[in-house]
């Protein structure tokens, strides 16, 4: 895949974006995650709430939640909701058989909880996310802070590299208080099973591999638009 630079990568981003705000429908409660991609989708969903689209949201992280109220788009409390009807997202890694690595901003706890409550749960990308074998990202992994060496050590038994996330000189903390390990394993053979073997570690809240969770990619490369289902 030939190299893009920064304007066709936001480009590509948006033209997703704007493909996936196609199956929201007047009355559903939307998932909202987080990342430079969704961001797009979440400003255009505020125009067409200025337009009149009637629509309720839940939000994977406080700078979503700020950016949706500011957008004039109502925010729900997660904590209190049974399903959402669609979820928009974005990846840092997919395969076409839909096993994703998510987590680069730090979220992952909250856009797996939205993923796993809604009915329909879609993922926008631009073409540099399509991979196939996930692993060239490192694994986020969102630990209690009291359990982070007894995590790192349990990562490191299953042949994985353990760092901790920094945020410049201080421990990068997720909006739930806690830490992130970026856990390298290299390329993963079997993300199902790795992340089977990442929920048993005790300390561990949640990691970035979302296995079997998705409904659709919507993959934009160059002017083309490409849904993996």
């Amino acid at each position: 895949m030939a190299t893009i630079n920064q304007t066709e990568q936001n480009a590509e981003k948006l033209a997703a974006a704007l493909a996936a705000v196609k199956f929201v429908k007047d009355g559903d409660v939307v998932g909202l995650g987080t990342g430079s991609t969704t961001t797009f989708a979440i400003n255009e969903l505020g125009k067409c709430v200025k337009d009149g689209l009637k629509i309720t949201a839940a939000a994977s992280s406080i700078r979503t939640e700020e950016l949706a109220i500011s957008l004039g788009i109502q925010i729900l409390d997660l904590g209190s909701l049974s399903e959402i009807d669609i979820s928009i997202d974005g990846a840092d890694e997919f395969t076409e058989t839909l096993d994703l690595i998510k987590g680069g901003g730090g979220a992952l706890f909250r856009e797996k909880i939205i993923a796993s409550l809604s009915k329909n749960t879609i993922v926008i990308t631009d073409a540099s996310k399509k991979v196939k074998k996930l692993g060239a990202f490192t694994v986020p992994v969102e630990v209690i802070p009291l359990a982070y060496q007894y995590v790192s050590d349990q990562i490191n038994k299953l042949g994985g590299k353990a760092i901790l996330r920094l945020a410049g000189e201080k421990h990068y903390i997720t909006d739930n208080g806690n830490l992130i390990i970026d856990a390298d394993f290299g390329l993963i053979a079997d993300p199902q099973k790795l992340s089977f073997d990442l929920n048993q570690i005790n300390g561990v809240l949640a990691h970035g591999l979302f296995v079997n969770i998705t409904s659709k990619v919507i993959m934009s490369e160059g002017k083309d638009i490409i849904i993996f289902e």
